[in-house]
């Protein structure tokens, strides 16, 4: 299932921002990642946001706020085409909630990583894609 989270520093997003960037985030990993639109399949969705203390990040030219979102799903999850329409996405997804406009699309790094076949474990065993994509086709998808 996937995982999702945001590194930003603290009193960058909006205060909308900040109360919706999560579940939007799980939203738009979960279309991309072509998963049902189902509770069970949303309560899979893990997103994590994490607020750096002030000055805990910077680069070498400025301070302005930068947003690290690290992806996290099972190996075959996401074909080339799907990376490109989720980093797209979350990077808008990102940049609205902290209330920047497109041109400020490279503060936001998009880091997807496989979790290779038989290393995600959940509910006490080991979950492989193929497990996944039988679940959503089957009737547990609906519920």
């Amino acid at each position: 299932m996937p995982m999702i989270r945001l590194t930003v520093p603290a009193g960058s997003l909006t205060e909308g921002g900040r109360e919706s960037v999560q579940s939007d985030l799980a939203a738009v990993l979960l279309r991309w990642e072509g998963a049902p639109d189902t509770a069970f399949f949303r309560a899979q969705a893990w997103s994590y946001l994490i607020e750096l203390p002030e000055g805990a990040g910077t680069t070498a030219e400025d301070d302005e706020p930068r947003f690290l979102v690290d992806v996290t799903v099972p190996q075959g999850a996401l074909s080339d085409r799907r990376k490109a329409g989720l980093a797209e996405d979350v990077t808008k997804t990102v940049l609205d909630a902290a209330g920047l406009s497109p041109n400020d699309a490279l503060r936001v790094w998009v880091l997807v990583h496989e979790q290779p076949e038989g290393t995600w474990g959940a509910g006490g065993s080991v979950i492989r894609y193929a497990d996944l994509v039988a679940l959503a086709k089957g009737p547990r998808a609906d519920a």
